[in-house]
């Protein structure tokens, strides 16, 4: 089968004919559909985050079961399914008090060192990573990761679902629990802001500001929620958001992962505002937060999050649900559909931020 492989860090995918193993114990083999290029995957392409090479990436996942392990007992053959990174045992103290996605003993998910590679090429073993490896026709992947979805959820739709959506949404809904009448600001408008937007649109917001330094993402940023839009390259942001809002707003999400725009966003609350860091960073990235004034004095928070605070066997098919019921937006979501050929061209038009999301939908 093909597979973007990454063998250096250089963000520069080669496909590659590689070899996927038999399922065992409980993992599922997906005939992929739909693969999200997802931001986070070329963050890893770029930088050494400390896993070895070559590196099958892709965690944006949608497909059909083709083949199931022995002991699998969630799934059967031709169940649509959606694929996430939040890899968890289910019996440890978190998995049992539903965040799973604190899990102590994510390695469970994985195969341990005795057993062969799930995916090799020319016999050589390739990393898989988040135990997905979604770049690919078809992905290996323990049940736990998995989660069958509405047959009638379209495939490069659903595959949004297993990152974009619960990392965007469930930020807004699960961790900062936004409630009706709030103001929010979200700070970056690519596929994960705009999910954050209609997370907190769902929720009730009655006013969020849409900051980016790109005006040609208002538009779209409008379609999933959005009442005001910031230029941030063209004017004061904080200023205006206070003007806004009347002395900052009650919540703001960072969803860029750069120093300037997480300490954009401390200063766009106001007094016993909340601050919700998503952007994944590069290594070693720092931010400074004033501890008399912005914690002590104005009693601000500031928290990191990670994937939503998601449960997926909840989670997922909720928000497929609603995009069913036409409350959470896919659509405008999917800039365009690809092939697996064209992987190293639609990253460089999202790194351009033009686009929103493509999808690999043809091998």
């Amino acid at each position: 089968m093909k597979a973007a492989v990454l063998r250096q860090f250089d963000g520069v995918f080669g496909v590659e004919n590689v070899t996927l193993a038999d399922p065992v114990g409980r993992e599922v083999v997906v005939d992929v559909k739909g693969s999200g290029l997802c931001h986070s995957d070329l963050h890893f392409a770029e930088n050494d985050y400390g896993y070895p090479l070559p590196q099958v990436l892709g965690h944006e996942v949608a497909g059909v079961v083709a083949e199931v392990g022995p002991d699998v007992t969630e799934f059967t053959v031709g169940d649509h399914v959606v694929g996430s990174l939040i890899q968890f045992c289910g019996h440890c103290e978190a998995c049992l008090a539903g965040r799973t996605y604190q899990c102590r003993h994510p390695h469970e998910t994985l195969r341990g060192g005795d057993q062969p590679s799930r995916i090799t090429a020319a016999g050589e073993p390739l990393v898989q990573m988040w135990g997905l490896g979604g770049f690919a026709e078809r992905s290996l992947a323990h049940e736990n990761q998995l989660v069958k979805i509405p047959d009638d959820v379209p495939f490069p739709q659903a595959a949004i679902l297993g990152c974009g959506t619960i990392t965007g949404a469930g930020a807004a809904i699960n961790t900062a629990r936004v409630r009706p009448g709030d103001t929010v600001a979200v700070v970056g408008l690519g596929g994960v802001g705009l999910n954050v937007i209609n997370g907190a649109r769902v929720a009730g917001a009655s006013r969020i500001v849409a900051v980016d330094v790109q005006p040609a993402k208002f538009e779209l940023a409008r379609k999933f929620g959005a009442t005001d839009t910031v230029n941030s390259a063209a004017v004061d942001a904080v200023e205006t958001v206070r003007d806004l809002t009347g002395g900052g707003v009650d919540i703001a999400f960072e969803v860029v992962g750069l120093r300037e725009t997480s300490e954009l966003a401390v200063q766009l609350v106001g007094v016993g505002g909340a601050v919700y860091v998503i952007g994944l960073s590069k290594p070693g990235t720092k931010i400074e937060v004033d501890p008399l004034v912005d914690l002590l004095t104005l009693q601000k928070r500031v928290q990191g999050v990670y994937m939503g605070s998601t449960n997926i066997k909840h989670d997922i098919p909720m928000y497929a649900r609603l995009y069913l019921d036409g409350r959470i937006n896919l659509d405008d979501l999917i800039s365009r559909e690809i092939t697996i050929a064209e992987i190293n061209d639609a990253y460089a038009e999202l790194k351009g931020g033009a686009i929103a999301r493509s999808v690999i939908t043809s091998f």
